[in-house]
C-alpha cells in the first residue's frame, strides 16, 4: 500500500519553530510530527510514503533518509512549484500513487494527530465498497469548520456544509483519507481543493463514505492547538502504554521525559509536559502544560507553563514563562524575566520582561 502525506508550505502558523524546520520535523511529544504518522502508516503495510512539498524537500529527505532504514519504507517527495490545495498534489503524484495492483491509498493532512485508526479503515473501505472514504470527527463547535452530513447506519457521505451558521451536526473531515485509484481520474493538474472540489461530488455519486475516528484528534499547526494535542496524546498514551509515561513524587499527571534529560532536586513537573532529549531542568523548577524541546536548559526556580521552549534555549533563574509563549531555536531569556505571551524569534536574548503578547524581532 502507498500514502501521501499532504505537508504543503512554510508552516507560518507555528512561526517561529518553522524558522528553524520545515513544519513536519518539528518535535511533538518527542518525535518529529509527521514520524507518527509514517510509523503507524508502516504498521498496516504501508511501504511507500510520498511527501508532497512545495519547501524545503531536501532537508525533510535528508532527515527521513535514516528513518527509512530503520522503519524499512520507502519515503519520496514530490515536489509543486506553485502551490497546488489539497488535490492538486494528488494530481501531481499520480504516477507515484498508482501501482499494478489497483489498491486504495492513505492521504493524510501532516498537520493531524490522532490515535490513527488505519486498521480499522482499511477495514471499513472494503465493507461499503464505495469510491472513497474520510475520517470525521465530533468538534464542540462545529461552525468552525465544514460540517460533513452523513447517513448514520452506513456512514455515507450525503454532503458537505461549510462552516454553518445554525446547528447542522457536530463532524467534521479530519483529515484523514482511502481513496481507490479512480480518485484520480477526477482531479486536474491545478490548484484544486478536495474538500470543496472533489468529494461533494463523489458524494454526490454516492461513493464516497464516513467513518466516525475512535479517539481523539487535533490539527496541531498552531501553538495553542499544538498545546492541547499534547495533552490528549499523553492522555491517549497513559490509556494504551503508561509505561512509556514519567512516574515518582516530582511527577504530576501525564509528563513524557527522554532518557537523555536530567532532571534536578525538588522540581514540580506535569501536568501534560513533554522534556525532549539533552535536557537540563534545574533544581527547584515548575513546569506545567508546556513541550521543552531538545537541548533546553531551564534554570533552578524557573517556572514554565502552557508555552513552547524551542531546541537550545535557556530559561534563567527565577524566571517566569507562561500564556502561549513560543521561544525560538537558541533564545535566552535572563534570570528574573517575565515573559506573558512573548513569541520570540532565534537566536535572541532576552533581556526585560515582555508583560503582554507580542512578536519580539
Amino acid at each position: 500500500m502507498k500514502a501521501l502525506i499532504l505537508v504543503g508550505g512554510f508552516g507560518t502558523r507555528l512561526r517561529p519553530l518553522t524558522l528553524s524546520f520545515p513544519k513536519p520535523l518539528v518535535e511533538f511529544a518527542n518525535k518529529p510530527m509527521i514520524l507518527h504518522q509514517i510509523e503507524a502508516l508502516k504498521a498496516v503495510g504501508v511501504t511507500e510514503v510520498v511527501l508532497a512539498i512545495n519547501y524545503q524537500p531536501e532537508v525533510m529527505l535528508n532527515f527521513l533518509k535514516e528513518f527509512e532504514t530503520k522503519l524499512g519504507i520507502t519515503i519520496t517527495c514530490s515536489q509543486e512549484t506553485e502551490p497546488l490545495g489539497t488535490a492538486g498534489p494528488l494530481a501531481l503524484a499520480r504516477d507515484k500513487l498508482i501501482d499494478e495492483s489497483g489498491e486504495p491509498f492513505f492521504v493524510l493532512n501532516s498537520d493531524v494527530i490522532s490515535e490513527y485508526p488505519f486498521k480499522e479503515m482499511i477495514e471499513f473501505h472494503k465493507a461499503h465498497g464505495g469510491e472513497a472514504s474520510i475520517m470525521v470527527t465530533k468538534v464542540d463547535e462545529p461552525s468552525k469548520y465544514g460540517v460533513v452530513m452523513m447517513e448514520e447506519s452506513t456512514g455515507q457521505v450525503d454532503k458537505f456544509v461549510e462552516k454553518p451558521k445554525l446547528f447542522v451536526g457536530n463532524k467534521i473531515n479530519a483529515g484523514i483519507y482511502l481513496l481507490n485509484p479512480s480518485v484520480l481520474d477526477r482531479i486536474e493538474l491545478r490548484p484544486t481543493s478536495i474538500e470543496k472540489e472533489v468529494f461533494p461530488k463523489i458524494a454526490a455519486e454516492k461513493k464516497l463514505y464516513a467513518m466516525v475516528l475512535p479517539g481523539f484528534w487535533m490539527d496541531i499547526g498552531q501553538p495553542r492547538d499544538y498545546i492541547t494535542g499534547l495533552r490528549l496524546y499523553l492522555d491517549s498514551l497513559r490509556k494504551k502504554a503508561s509505561m512509556k509515561l514519567a512516574a515518582g513524587s516530582h511527577i504530576v499527571g501525564n509528563v513524557l521525559v527522554h532518557e537523555t534529560a536530567k532532571i534536578g532536586e525538588g522540581c514540580l513537573i506535569g501536568p501534560d509536559v513533554a522534556i525532549g532529549p539533552g535536557c537540563v531542568v534545574e533544581s527547584g523548577v515548575r513546569l506545567s502544560r508546556c513541550t521543552v524541546m531538545r537541548g533546553v536548559r531551564i534554570k533552578k526556580h524557573a517556572c514554565v507553563s502552557s508555552s513552547i521552549i524551542g531546541w537550545h534555549s535557556t530559561v534563567g533563574q527565577w524566571a517566569r514563562v507562561e500564556n502561549m509563549t513560543i521561544l525560538g531555536e537558541d533564545v535566552h531569556v535572563c534570570d528574573e524575566i517575565y515573559s506573558n505571551g512573548g513569541v520570540v524569534l532565534p537566536h535572541k536574548e532576552i533581556k526585560s520582561s515582555i508583560l503582554k503578547p507580542e512578536i519580539v524581532m
